[in-house]
């Protein structure tokens, strides 16, 4: 296995897909630097080389949240920090209608979740929450791409046609 090669030809396509994780170019750029260098010090538990950019791809997503965690940890820091000085903040907190919104929409997308068709569900949760890809759904499902896919986009326009109904009835 060539390294290089392998980063060559599929960085771009994990690139744009950590965009998407990330949120910003930047990020994804820092991103796409940390995975790569974690993929070559842990090339040797590539078992195929076909499995390169999932791989990396995984890898990417897991550095990408875990700099969303220090992200989210950085203001509880500076915060300890400015009590420690004796420095009060003004409160920013989401207000309780904000929250109860958000649990509210939590709750919605769960219930759609779980009124797909069993097959349906388990495919979608593994490719859109557990974030697998799709040769990694079908193989764990037992089942074809094509038929994977096809589970997939059942799926999605289940839940579409779930929420626009709940929804409206709202």
């Amino acid at each position: 296995m060539n390294f290089d090669a392998l980063a060559r030809e599929h960085k771009d396509a994990v690139y744009r897909q950590l965009i998407r994780v990330c949120g910003n170019r930047e990020d994804a750029e820092d991103v796409l630097i940390e995975a790569m260098l974690k993929a070559y010090r842990n090339l040797d538990k590539l078992h195929a080389v076909s499995a390169f950019r999932p791989w990396l791809a995984q890898i990417g997503r897991r550095v990408c949240w875990q700099l969303k965690e220090r992200e989210a940890l950085f203001p509880i820091v500076q915060l300890s920090a400015m009590e420690g000085e004796g420095t009060e903040l003004a409160g920013n907190a989401e207000s309780a209608e904000t929250q109860a919104g958000r649990q509210q929409m939590k709750e919605i997308i769960h219930r759609a979740v779980a009124s797909l068709p069993a097959g349906e569900r388990e495919a979608y949760q593994l490719r859109e929450i557990e974030e697998l890809s799709g040769e990694e759904v079908a193989h764990r499902l037992g089942i074809t791409l094509a038929a994977m896919k096809s589970r997939l986009h059942r799926a999605r326009a289940h839940l579409r046609q779930w929420l626009d109904k709940e929804l409206a009835s709202s």
